[in-house]
């Protein structure tokens, strides 16, 4: 409402001023009327277009002044010459005489009209040179007025489009829309949630920073499980080599070696480790109902110096309770039941 009120100021101010402002009209006809050309299919003949073209009136006119002045002083030259002729030659006995007194009155009123003359032309060039300034400063005024009509005119139409691209992005985007308070709320839940995922991300790095040097330590015992299996063969070897007639525990162990890879090909068994002397992990790589693969790890805890199963934790199935399953197996350390039974729920999990 305020930059429409402004607008209404500026529009009337300029109407005011066109209205009011002859000198500037008159100064704007004078250049039209200087430049005008007749076109030649408004007049008849030849003589037409001279006398209504603008341009050679003014300068038929001018020579006309021209003309008229050189015959004004021809006249006035003539005139004292026949004056001058008749008072010498005349009859008359009482001719009339021009005295000095009356070229001394005469020479007086021509210095007075001199000094006149000059003190109106004087006057005359300070009105010109204010006229000059006050024109120049109307001029100035004027343009100045003229830019800040355009803009009011240029800001009043960049009103009505923002005002038209408001309406079509409001039909565009109907209710409810963001608002401010609610851009800001979001934005404050972003920042939260960016922040909560640098800490995750953090707490990840970390795990995987663990994870390597429990890697690392890990890739180390694997060396030195190497070495002590190395040893043991050694061992095997040289002991083989003392019993030459006794082969029984050859194919023992061979019946042995098979049924613990069948035992791990059929119930996934991956990796067996043993964590201290009385806790040993079992890690399972379980198929479900849908033919897809999870791994699952199985701690068992003992008691120390006896083969009496403690407790026992299921890693890697979140969500699925085996607590009734282990406690029931608990109270009879019944293992292989409980394997059997955490390893059939896993099958059946979604």
């Amino acid at each position: 409402m305020g930059q429409e009120k402004r607008l209404i100021a500026a529009q009337s101010l300029q109407a005011l001023f066109d209205s009011t402002n002859a000198s500037l009209a008159i100064i704007r006809n004078v250049a039209e009327f200087s430049t005008h050309k007749v076109d030649e299919g408004d007049v008849s003949d030849v003589e037409d277009i001279d006398t209504r073209d603008p341009a050679i009136v003014t300068i038929d006119v001018a020579s006309q002044l021209s003309y008229l002045r050189k015959l004004k002083q021809q006249y006035l030259e003539q005139n004292a010459k026949d004056k001058y002729v008749k008072l010498i030659v005349t009859d008359i006995d009482d001719p009339p005489t021009v005295t000095d007194s009356d070229n001394k009155q005469l020479e007086k009123q021509n210095i007075e009209q001199k000094e006149k003359l000059k003190v109106a032309k004087e006057k005359l060039s300070i009105i010109e040179g204010d006229l000059r300034t006050v024109s120049s400063k109307v001029e100035e005024d004027y343009v100045r007025v003229k830019q800040a009509t355009a803009k009011a005119t240029d800001l009043a139409q960049k009103i009505i489009d923002a005002r038209l691209a408001l309406s079509r992005l409001r039909q565009t985007h109907p209710h409810p829309r963001v608002t401010v308070q609610t851009a800001d709320k979001k934005l404050e839940d972003q920042v939260m949630e960016m922040q909560a995922l640098t800490d995750e991300m953090q707490a990840v790095d970390q795990k995987v920073h663990d994870m390597k040097a429990k890697l690392k330590a890990a890739s180390l015992e694997a060396e030195s499980l190497k070495t002590q299996r190395n040893e043991v063969e050694k061992n095997v070897k040289k002991s083989e080599s003392g019993i030459n007639d006794d082969r029984r525990f050859v194919p023992l162990y061979d019946w042995l070696t098979g049924s613990l890879s069948i035992h791990r090909s059929m119930q996934g068994l991956e990796n067996i480790k043993a964590m201290s002397e009385n806790e040993l992990r079992l890690q399972y790589s379980v198929e479900n109902k849908h033919g897809s693969f999870r791994t699952i790890s199985i701690t068992l805890i003992f008691v120390p110096n006896s083969r009496l199963l403690a407790s026992a934790n299921v890693q890697g199935m979140e969500g699925v309770d085996f607590s009734d399953v282990i406690e029931a197996h608990l109270q009879m350390n019944n293992i292989r039941g409980m394997l059997a039974a955490i390893l059939a729920r896993t099958r059946e999990w979604e």
